[in-house]
């Protein structure tokens, strides 16, 4: 008995301390990604901008195993933007996963023009919507940057609670490209960036 009793306890340790490192992990996201808005000379926002930034709590049920599929051959393609520009990008590969017992699909895609310069060589980009946009999230959709190296044994680690905003949702001007259809999910991802909770 006290045998089992040791056991859970130290099951619940376990759960607990993963739990404290997930939280710290999201923490270090998220300040970096406030400070990238300081350092970028592009930024939208100013550094009193940063106290209206919103983010659901880290959730760890939104980081998620997901099988990948590279499309070889992919034809370039012009995705549209807000500002009614192009940029020009070619799909990667395809992320499947299951999220709340449903699959669901998400195609990555690598720019052309990015994929030049030496620190973007190795960038992929997943922009996507799902049923909290312009409710709790931004209306345009989000995004997450993942990298080739991310790719291991054709398995992904996604972590929604790295989803983030893109600068049209602080600012007009920006050439934000919109997530394509294919990538719009049916589910709620309560998790990353909220809505600017400032006018603009």
């Amino acid at each position: 008995m006290r045998n089992i009793l040791n056991l859970a306890l130290l099951l619940i340790i376990c759960i607990s301390t993963k739990a404290q490192t997930f939280e710290k992990e999201t923490e270090l996201f998220r300040k970096h990604y406030k400070e990238d808005f300081i350092k970028s000379k592009n930024s939208p926002l100013k550094k009193d901008d940063l106290a209206y930034l919103r983010f659901f709590e880290p959730d760890s049920t939104y980081r998620i195993k997901a099988v990948f599929k590279r499309i070889l051959k992919s034809r370039p393609f012009e995705m549209p933007t807000y500002s009614d520009t192009n940029k020009t990008y070619v799909k990667y590969g395809l992320l499947r996963f299951k999220l709340n017992g449903r699959k669901q699909t998400l195609t990555v895609y690598r720019s052309l023009s990015l994929q030049t310069l030496p620190q973007y060589r190795d960038h992929l980009f997943l922009p996507f919507k799902d049923k909290t946009n312009g409710i709790q999230s931004y209306g345009g959709g989000r995004y997450i940057d993942l990298s080739t190296g991310d790719i291991k044994n054709n398995m992904v680690e996604l972590d929604f609670n790295k989803a983030y905003n893109p600068y049209c949702a602080y600012s007009d001007g920006y050439n934000c490209p919109i997530p394509p259809a294919s990538n719009h999910l049916t589910a709620k991802i309560e998790a990353g960036e909220k809505n600017y909770a400032k006018e603009h």
